[in-house]
């Protein structure tokens, strides 16, 4: 199942706490032509480095697939992001 909604909670430095809520396909399709560019260079990484582009695109699909139900903190000084992925 690919994810549908990232959750990013972070703690600003003066200790209030702040939830986003960011929708994936929306900013999927809007980033959609950077991500096409990403993939063209993927194809010619794959080609220059000589890893199949089909291996290489099933890897990122198995990674998308285990995202779901993934969460990790970053914490820095009074900072602290919580991302969880649904």
């Amino acid at each position: 199942m690919i994810p549908q909604l990232v959750t990013v909670r972070y703690r600003r430095s003066d200790g209030r706490r702040r939830r986003l809520f960011v929708p994936v396909l929306p900013v999927a399709l809007v980033l959609s032509p950077l991500l096409l560019l990403a993939v063209l260079g993927g194809v010619v990484a794959c080609s220059v480095t000589g890893v199949p582009p089909l291996g290489a695109l099933r890897g990122a699909g198995r990674l998308l697939w285990a995202l779901p139900g993934t969460r990790f903190e970053i914490e820095d000084g009074p900072m602290a992001f919580l991302v969880s992925i649904r």
